[in-house]
């Protein structure tokens, strides 16, 4: 290996819904906008902003010995719409200037997503790794940090050496894939030329049955690593983003190994066929709105009955949606709901109007007066200001924003009749219990909790709930699991589980 090898640092971090509003560069800029040493810095910093990936990797890098970073250019907004085409150009070109003045480079490693759509292209992602790819020419190994539920298309297996996807849902893994990436790197770097077997089912799974606590998705994670030895180098599961509705959408299976071929296209055919003949596992189990008021409502009156989570998942910021839906919060106010906390609701309009009053002042709250859709309608009623806050936070352990700095902008804690909700100014999930406590709100005397996200915040309320506590609701949203409620477009069909007679044959490697 090289002394002291020169590797480039670049990528966008976006998981994109189709449904959802665009972002462009100021989107971006919110979250995270990064260039040449700011992406070293984050990384290394006590509470980075960016993906863990981002961090694992260089961490690791530095542990192992001396290298030479080139840091080029990172974007990460996390989940949103698609981005807008004339900005990913832009991005694509600074990534292309940078890269060219870096050279000569040892490797490149990208800390992507993986979902990526832009306004008007599918694949983002295989754009950027082409990119790079004609810049470094054949030999330099390019590798990728991808989230599990990336959308992977036949360009980012061919122009990116080696894939490796988190294995845990909620993702409490992104340091450590990370961190993986980097002995890949060195592993390339030392002559060891991998191969690659790649499969993707025609089975687009809704997103609250890629957990990886339990259940299929879960079963054949689990199976896949035990394959891990002195051959098997990387086994990626992904369950892919549904809502991305791009051709390259399905469930993929990626199998590299050090120079055995037949090896990985064996494991990855196995793997494919297990999921495929357990398909209908991938079937959500949700509980209805009325139901789930109704619940709310009897745990207020019964305190011997355990609490319990309610996820809006169809609103869930983390897969782009807005994070300001009302369905739940307008049947609590009106049910009565006892003990009752909601969070996060985005809404910066009125989290800037409750900053203009005081804590213990009443005002008439406008939910979702400028933000409306056919999900997002207004809602008035008379708010109590119990807190202000500038929003900014750090993640809690367990949890999938472990010791990263969330900024949630300006933040109010508002009572609306006998439900508490935390109202937020940047869009963001809720991912743990401190974006509650942290404003003065406490989970463990609520007797219900809602939160607007799909599956992250399992890690970091499992210190107060159990998974038989956690109930998801069939609510309207634009991450809904009911597929069915959707104009799907890109999809290559028939696709499961929207066409029952869909088939799938293995490949005759």
């Amino acid at each position: 290996m090289v002394n002291a090898p020169k590797i480039a640092i670049l990528g966008v971090h976006l998981e994109s819904n189709r449904f959802a509003p665009p972002v462009g560069r100021a989107d971006f800029a919110e979250k995270f906008l990064g260039y040449d040493e700011e992406l070293i810095n984050d990384a290394r910093g006590s509470h980075p902003k960016a993906c863990a990936s981002l961090s694992g990797f260089v961490r690791e890098m530095d542990d192992m010995g001396p290298w030479t970073p080139a840091p080029l250019v990172y974007a990460d907004e996390g989940a949103a719409g698609p981005i807008e085409h004339s900005f990913f150009l832009e991005l694509r070109e600074e990534m292309r200037e940078r890269l060219l003045a870096a050279m000569p480079v040892d490797g490149v490693y990208f800390p992507q997503h993986g979902a990526a759509v832009s306004t008007e292209h599918p694949d983002p992602d295989g754009e950027l790794y082409e990119m790079v790819r004609e810049i470094v020419g054949p030999k330099i190994p390019i590798i990728s940090a991808l989230d599990l539920h990336a959308i992977v298309s036949e360009k980012m297996v061919e122009m990116a050496d080696v894939l490796v996807s988190y294995r845990t849902n909620p993702h409490i893994d992104q340091m450590d894939r990370g961190r993986e990436c980097a002995h890949v790197m060195h592993e390339l770097l030392n002559g060891v030329r991998p191969e690659v077997a790649f499969i993707r089912l025609p089975i687009v799974a809704p997103q609250v049955k890629q957990l990886t606590a339990s259940g299929l998705y879960a079963e054949a994670i689990r199976y896949g690593q035990t394959h891990i030895d002195d051959v098997v180098m990387n086994v990626s599961i992904l369950g892919g983003f549904t809502y991305g509705d791009t051709p390259f959408n399905g469930m993929s299976f990626i199998v590299t190994t050090r120079g055995d071929k037949q090896r990985a296209e064996g494991l990855c055919r196995d793997l494919a066929e297990m999921v495929w003949q357990g398909r209908d596992r991938l079937l959500p189990e949700l509980t209805s709105l009325s139901s789930c008021i109704e619940m709310a409502v009897d745990l207020g009156m019964d305190l011997s009955k355990p609490p319990v989570v309610i996820a809006d998942v169809a609103d869930n910021p983390g897969g782009g949606g807005r994070g300001n839906t009302t369905w739940l919060l307008k049947g609590l106010y009106e049910a009565k709901a006892k003990g009752v906390i909601l969070g996060v609701f985005f809404d910066a309009p009125l989290a800037t109007e409750a900053h203009a009053l005081r804590v213990g002042d009443k005002f008439d709250a406008t939910f979702n007066r400028v933000e409306t859709s056919q999900y997002s309608e207004p809602f008035t009623a008379e708010a109590e200001i119990l807190n202000l806050s500038d929003g900014k936070i750090i993640g809690r352990d367990p949890g999938s924003r472990a010791g990263m700095a969330i900024d949630l902008g300006p933040t109010a804690v508002l009572r609306i009749g006998t439900v508490c909700v935390v109202v937020i100014s940047i869009r963001q999930q809720c991912f743990d219990p401190g974006h509650f406590e942290e404003f003065g709100v406490s989970v463990s005397s609520a007797r219900t909790v809602i939160v607007k996200s799909r599956g992250h915040f399992r890690a970091g309320f499992s210190v107060y709930f159990k998974p038989e506590q956690i109930f998801e609701c069939d609510a309207p949203g634009l991450t809904s699991p009911n597929l069915e409620n959707f104009d799907w477009q890109g999809f290559k069909r028939p696709i499961y589980p929207l066409d029952a007679e869909t088939t799938w044959i293995p490949p005759n490697w």
